[in-house]
C-alpha cells in the first residue's frame, strides 16, 4: 500500500479563481474551494486533479525563451483527429500559443501558456495496440 492516496499539481498564480475556471473548462471538471481559502481545486472529468494557490508575486515562466528554465509544464493528451479543434477551444478559453519551431509532424505537439503564463502542451495520444489473443 502506498504512503499517499493521490498527487495534485499546484500552480501558483495571482488570480486562482480565473485560472481554476480556465482549467475547469479545459478538463470539463468541477471546482472545489473553501470560503476564504487561497487555494482552489479542480477535479477533471477523467480524474485529473489540479489546484491553484494565490501568490500575488507569481511571475510567469519565460520558456521557451532561454531567459530561465521551464521549471514545470503540463501535458494533455488528445486524439490526433481532434487536435485542431482542441487548439481552437484552448485558444478560445484564453490560452496563448507559444513558439514551436519545427514541432509539427506525425507526432504533433502544440505548446501554449495558460492565462497566468504557465506553459502546457497538447499531444496526440498514442493509439492503443490491438490485443493479440
Amino acid at each position: 500500500m502506498g504512503l499517499v492516496q493521490a498527487g495534485v499539481l499546484v500552480l501558483d498564480c495571482a488570480e486562482p479563481e480565473e485560472l481554476a475556471e480556465f482549467y475547469r473548462a479545459l478538463l470539463d471538471g468541477e471546482i472545489s474551494s473553501s470560503p476564504g481559502s487561497n487555494r482552489i481545486d479542480v477535479i477533471g472529468e477523467h480524474g485529473t486533479r489540479m489546484a491553484f494557490r494565490r501568490d500575488l508575486n507569481a511571475a510567469p515562466a519565460s520558456w521557451p525563451r532561454p531567459d530561465d528554465s521551464q521549471q514545470a509544464h503540463l501535458d494533455f493528451l488528445v486524439a490526433k483527429d481532434d487536435l485542431d479543434e482542441v487548439e481552437r477551444q484552448v485558444i478560445g478559453l484564453g490560452a496563448r500559443p507559444l513558439e514551436t519551431r519545427g514541432a509539427r509532424g506525425p507526432n504533433e505537439t502544440r505548446l501554449y501558456s495558460d492565462p497566468a503564463g504557465h506553459p502546457f502542451a497538447v499531444h496526440c495520444a498514442k493509439q492503443q495496440a490491438p490485443k493479440v489473443n
